[in-house]
């Protein structure tokens, strides 16, 4: 998609934003470059965050900082979860939990000398208080998306799920105005474009969001719709058609929603219950008629799962016309009730927790083989993104989108205001699209038998729902990024097996 990484680390730009203002800061995503020997002798203090699928490279820049007697300190998830491993690797701070509350009372210390190392508040930290990130420090041209964050906390108390051991069951929400303040700040930068509104689920305050969807709305069509929103959110979210309709209106294309399982029993057993209240199909049907392609996310591996699980899987996302499918395996993720309920059964097997779960060794001892798990998770991935299947999905869930509203306004007889017509693209916005563009024509359209697949049904979307079109591309340009991973995954899954057989010992990158 001509960049090198898909999200900007918002919770940098968020720490940088709490740390004082004469302070001179760089930030370094190390998903996008190395850190350079000119980024080491420039800085003083070296301040880190990670989640825990990233723990083998955090602490090796730890070690690095460390090597050259930098001050480190080190936050996010993985610290605020397992904080020991850091502070072994040498780290002079940890702050533990949300920074709002935390950052400005180590910037003190700081000042005071204070030897403390670990810095943790039991209060969670009402939104407000949250600045607006510095986006100025990001490398934009690096990202597919920029993203914001409007709330933390889920509702929902799903076993395997660490969104509430580090934010809790309580939304805690920012207003509406201070979303549309930092809007404001993006849009000075010059982005135009995809914006991830990272929330854990978007719809979890009801009123918050209409609230919020309500303010969007026209400071949008003030500007001429300048960003393209996708966020995530629960199931529920399809019988809501209101909140459908709002998110629409705000130019929100795209949400993820964690569907986990289509076997009940597993549903049931991990405390899913908004996915059995809510039919699954008809519930994804229902938003992604309405306007809102959905990213269904499933997981391999749960107790209670039933051999086949993987082509149950298939079959759910063919029945649901979803193209683009999230299929991990399970990680047993520390602080969950899930984590808990393992380590009492004496199954949990602590020293192979990863993060990884697109094929590392599971960290748990399932309920049936491990190798019939991966083979499943192989087999699933290889039939979801087979290019010519995928792209089937893709066009039949455009063909079924309603038309873009302009399109129904035009078949009214009506026309949209001046104010609602697109933001003018830069020149730059335009070459980085044109590329895009011509990427995938040469990816999909040149070579037989994919070419076939692709020009026809481009032909098939022009002639039958042609506003669609943009969206059905965009579509094949995610897949794009997909089909490559597939011979990745297979290696990984036999890697897997190999080792639990006993065979040999495999690298598991």
């Amino acid at each position: 998609m001509g960049a090198k990484a898909l999200v900007v680390p918002l919770g940098l730009a968020t720490v940088a934003a709490l740390l004082p203002r004469q302070w001179k800061l760089r930030i370094v995503d190390l998903n996008v470059r190395a850190i350079a020997e000119d980024d080491w002798n420039w800085t003083e203090m070296v301040i880190v965050s990670g989640m825990i699928v990233q723990k083998d490279s955090l602490l090796n820049v730890v070690r690095g900082a460390k090597a050259r007697r930098k001050t480190v300190a080190v936050g996010g998830p993985y610290a605020t979860s397992v904080p020991e491993p850091v502070l072994k690797a040498g780290a002079d701070y940890v702050i533990r939990g949300e920074g709002e509350n935390i950052v400005p009372e180590f910037v003190e210390a700081l000042k005071n000398g204070n030897a403390r190392r670990v810095f943790e508040s039991s209060e969670k930290p009402q939104m407000g208080a949250s600045p607006v990130p510095r986006f100025d420090l990001l490398h934009a041209g690096d990202y597919v998306t920029m993203a914001i964050q409007t709330s933390r906390g889920c509702p929902y108390d799903c076993e395997f799920c660490d969104i509430i051991s580090l934010f809790g069951r309580k939304m805690r929400c920012k207003t509406a105005d201070q979303v549309i303040e930092e809007l404001e700040a993006l849009h000075r930068t010059g982005w135009r474009g995809l914006v991830f509104v990272s929330d854990d689920n978007f719809i979890g305050n009801k009123t918050h969001a209409r609230a919020l969807l309500g303010k969007l709305i026209p400071w949008m069509e003030s500007r001429g719709h300048p960003f393209n929103f996708w966020t995530q959110a629960s199931v529920d979210l399809g019988g809501d058609l209101e909140m459908i309709d709002l998110m629409t209106a705000a130019n929100f294309s795209h949400v993820f929603i964690g569907v986990e399982s289509p076997d009940e029993a597993v549903l049931e057993l991990n405390r899913k219950h908004q996915n059995i209240r809510h039919p699954l199909l008809e519930s994804l049907s229902t938003i992604n008629k309405n306007g809102l392609s959905v990213i269904a996310s499933f997981v391999l591996g749960f107790d209670n799962e039933r051999p086949g699980a993987g082509r149950r899987i298939c079959e759910f996302a063919e029945a649901a016309g979803v193209p683009m499918v999230a299929l991990n395996v399970l990680q047993v993720l520390p602080n969950t009730k899930l984590w808990q309920r393992l380590e009492e059964e004496g199954r949990l097997l602590q020293e192979r927790t990863s993060g990884e779960t697109t094929g590392g060794r599971l960290n748990y001892v399932p309920t049936r083989p491990e190798s019939e798990i991966m083979q499943e998770f192989a087999d699933a991935w290889n039939y979801l993104y087979e290019p010519s299947r995928y792209l089937a999905r893709a066009c039949r869930s455009c063909l079924e989108m309603r038309p873009t509203r302009r399109t129904m306004a035009a078949a009214r007889g009506e026309r949209l205001s001046p104010q609602t017509v697109a933001a003018r693209v830069t020149w730059t916005g335009k070459l980085r699209t044109l590329r895009q563009f011509l990427r995938l024509i040469v990816a999909q359209g040149i070579v037989p038998p994919l070419s076939f697949h692709f020009w026809s049904r481009l032909v098939e979307m022009r002639r039958r729902n042609p506003s669609r079109l943009v969206r059905y591309l965009g579509q094949c340009d995610l897949g794009e990024s997909m089909f490559g991973l597939r011979s990745e995954i297979a290696k990984r899954a036999a890697a897997a097996a190999e080792v639990e057989d006993g065979r040999k010992p495999t690298d598991l990158k």
